[in-house]
């Protein structure tokens, strides 16, 4: 007896839904074999043979009991068997790779992916003796390790922003709009995101002026005496004495914000090779490489905290800590070494 087959293309390597269980208990209803519903549903007649076990229940009819296939209850079944599936935790044989994290986590302030990263690129630990970073958060919100999720900084401050550009009140200099795709993309080394940090809302309050070259991610932290226009000239100043002549080969751009401090930045045009591009008013994510490290600074310098309580030496240990914090976009390099690479190009070429 030949038998109609209603579904043109075969569905090898997939599960059965819904619909198709539906299918499953109308023709075994009928009185069709599984051999035969196979053929209809275009499905190896072991599949059907499996989910009629799974979702046949004996039921009482006139004082009888019969087996009945019922696809919710084979589905359920399908459900928690599919719970069950998946390799196990590896935590176990993990354990000096987990304990090894747990310790640079709370030593050192790493995240755990940098971690991670890092004791895999610097052969610490074989592929087979460590687990992923994803493994790793996932560790963390079973409760399986002693980090919790109130210890990871950015996870329960994350929110989504809407983007939006606002007109320009003020033109100080460049716009970002003319900004080259060679500083864009990132491909070019030399090109600076700049920014203030404050402590108390107090102008005697001293700040922190922050650059962050956007290829290599080097931060630099500079103590100034104020968010002023002549603080903020001042250390630009001496930073193109230090320099000498490498200034604008390593200083190739500048990228401000619109605040008052920056106003005077632009005059550096005229004293060497630089250019200075600024930002559309609100628009903080695009100086997002130099928000983000404002960001790390702010784990070891609270808003609202004074400046001018910490010494140089605090501020360079955190200086340091943000230049030695292996980075996944840079192969977890550390900002040092790739900016030290950088510069081996620059003074050898």
């Amino acid at each position: 007896m030949d038998y109609l087959n209603d579904t043109p293309k075969s569905r090898k390597n997939k599960h059965l839904n819904a619909y198709e269980r539906g299918q499953i208990q109308l023709l075994n209803s009928e009185g069709m074999s599984a051999y035969a519903i196979a053929k209809r549903l275009g499905r190896a007649s072991n599949t059907i043979r499996n989910e009629l076990k799974r979702g046949t229940v004996s039921q009482i009819k006139n004082n009888k009991e019969v087996m009945v296939y019922y696809p919710d209850v084979g589905e359920r079944i399908y459900k928690t068997n599919r719970r069950n599936c998946g390799p196990k935790y590896k935590f176990l044989e993990c354990e000096e790779f987990i304990d090894y994290v747990i310790e640079k986590f709370y030593e050192n302030d790493h995240s755990l992916d940098s971690i991670c990263g890092a004791a895999l690129k610097h052969n610490k630990f074989l592929k087979s003796e460590m687990v992923c970073t994803k493994t790793l958060y996932n560790y963390v919100e079973a409760g399986l390790i002693s980090i919790n999720n109130v210890d990871l900084p950015l996870k329960l401050k994350r929110s989504s922003k809407s983007k939006r550009i606002k007109c320009n009140k003020k033109k100080l200099g460049t716009s970002i709009e003319e900004r080259p795709e060679n500083i864009n993309n990132r491909k070019e080394f030399g090109h600076w995101e700049i920014d203030t940090v404050i402590g108390k809302k107090n102008k005697n309050d001293e700040v922190l002026l922050t650059m962050t070259e956007r290829m290599t991610r080097k931060e630099i932290i500079r103590k100034i005496s104020g968010k002023t226009v002549d603080s903020v000239q001042d250390t630009i100043l001496k930073l193109i004495n230090e320099c000498g002549n490498l200034f604008s080969t390593v200083f190739k751009s500048f990228t401000c914000d619109n605040g008052s401090e920056f106003s005077e930045l632009g005059t550096i045009e005229e004293l060497v090779d630089t250019k200075v591009y600024f930002t559309h008013p609100y628009s903080s994510w695009e100086r997002g490489t130099n928000e983000r490290h404002n960001g790390l600074i702010r784990r070891f310098i609270p808003k609202g905290k004074s400046i001018s309580q910490f010494s140089i030496e605090s501020i360079a240990r955190v200086e340091n800590w943000c230049n030695t914090l292996p980075r996944k976009i840079l192969g977890y390099l550390t900002p040092d070494e790739a900016f030290e690479d950088q510069l081996i190009e620059i003074l050898y070429e």
